[in-house]
């Protein structure tokens, strides 16, 4: 989806080559307030949640929407146990695993039970390059596993992978660089329904105002055509297909070109979206008859494009949701870009999660396989990150998405691994596990 928002991400289960990143509107609309008051009541009731238009507001004020009530939580079970039930515990190279936490500690040190731990962290012998058993002496002294389950012994669920895709690109549209990557348009409009329905939190609107109207911002195909934001071209890139999951993982890496020598290399990440609901081309492919549904991925339909290059507009525009971009630092290039949590993911040894479940920060410990493969895969990973359809429940209580890297490689590995695995939550002694809510409020 994943993004850039402070997300980038993902490749999702079977049968989808996407992953929806969370959106990270940047604030309600402070112009023409009077407008809006009688249209939010009307689209609480509607369900519109996506791009919109308006024909004008009801004849008379709807009731207020009542509070949702959430699902029962009991069904989670998150059980503290032992470091000796971590399978692989003690044949993980920890050493991989330490930069993720120092860089974390940034962002945790002043909440509550992380000053300690992150304090102790700083005076681990070795310095900022311990030994593996060094730190593994540290964590089982200040932190406490605690294992993901739900109440009948389920404790599977899917591991998936996203990654930093680099794109080749030119500052000047000249060939073969003709796929623009824009910047958020001056004329899109977002409104947080919640400023005026507090109970509407996390749900947002996005269109474009015709004299006094909000419309549904365009398309895809529409932006393709008449309705582009000229002037708001961040880059050029050489693959519409490569272009289109770029705006998937929601950030990546473009390697700059002029006259055909390469040049700097940039990171965009995402700023904003059209508003318009996402459908998957993959699914559609299938439909289709052209892949079968259990074969559709990134790289299944990126072969399928190759094949026809006629028909890649067409299947682009399946999908009428459409994602801008914002340029970033790009930092050390070892590193990923910046996740929910606000600091640099660590290649293998960051993940996205559900933040119901899993605390952004967490240290948790994978038990999956690697992608396609029975191979085990048994390492320390730290939430640092969150995305849309990153969403556990009671009867499938795991979930997780690792970060690969950045590069074709990790692609490769993100782009096949749909894999089940367990998870421990391993949370500083004296913090509570979570308690499991409701599912989030789609935006």
């Amino acid at each position: 989806m994943p993004a850039s928002s402070n997300n980038i991400h993902m490749v999702p289960p079977v049968g989808d080559e996407f992953t929806p990143f969370p959106d990270r509107g940047t604030g309600a609309l402070r112009r023409k307030t009077h407008i809006w008051a009688d249209f939010c009541r009307w689209i609480a009731l509607t369900a519109l949640a996506a791009g919109c238009s308006i024909q004008g507001p009801p004849p008379a004020p709807a009731p207020a929407v009542p509070n949702p009530k959430p699902p029962a939580a009991a069904a989670w079970d998150i059980e503290e146990t032992s470091f000796s039930a971590l399978p692989g515990w003690l044949s993980d190279d920890l050493r991989e695993a330490w930069p993720a936490l120092l860089a974390e500690c940034q962002a945790l040190q002043s909440k509550p039970g992380w000053k300690e731990v992150c304090a102790q962290a700083g005076g681990i012998a070795g310095g900022p390059h311990p030994d593996a058993q060094a730190i593994r002496h540290y964590f089982e002294a200040y932190f406490v596993p605690h294992h993901v389950g739900n109440i009948l012994g389920e404790d599977h669920g899917l591991i998936t992978g996203y990654y930093e895709p680099v794109l080749r690109g030119s500052r000047q549209a000249r060939a073969p660089f003709l796929t623009p990557l824009y910047g958020v348009p001056d004329d899109l409009i977002t409104i947080e329904l919640a400023d005026v329905y507090p109970e509407l939190k996390g749900l947002r609107l996005r269109g474009r105002l015709e004299g006094n109207r909000l419309v549904a911002y365009p398309s895809r195909a529409e932006l393709a055509e008449a309705a582009a934001p000229h002037g708001k071209e961040l880059v050029w890139v050489d693959d519409p297909i490569a272009a289109f999951f770029f705006e998937v993982q929601g950030s990546g890496r473009v390697q700059l070109y002029d006259r055909g020598k390469p040049g700097n290399v940039i990171r965009l990440g995402y700023a904003d979206q059209n508003g318009r609901p996402y459908k998957s081309i993959g699914r559609w492919l299938a439909d289709q008859g052209e892949i079968p549904l259990d074969q559709v991925s990134m790289q299944s339909i990126q072969g399928w494009a190759k094949a026809h290059p006629e028909k890649v507009q067409d299947l682009l525009d399946v999908n009428p949701s459409y994602v801008f971009f914002k340029e970033l630092p790009l930092g050390d290039p070892r590193l990923g870009p910046r996740g929910a949590l606000g600091v640099p993911l660590t290649p293998g040894r960051s993940i996205a999660v559900d933040a119901r479940i899993v605390p952004l920060g967490a240290a948790v410990f994978l038990d999956t396989t690697q992608p396609l493969s029975d191979v085990p895969l048994q390492r320390l990973t730290f939430a640092q990150d969150t995305g849309g359809a990153i969403q556990a429940s009671a009867s499938a209580p795991v979930r997780a998405d690792l970060f690969w890297g950045f590069g074709e490689a990790a692609g490769a590995q993100a782009g096949r691994m749909k894999q089940s695995g367990r998870m421990w939550l391993l949370l500083p002694r004296g913090v509570t596990p979570p308690v499991p809510t409701a599912p989030p409020a789609a935006s």
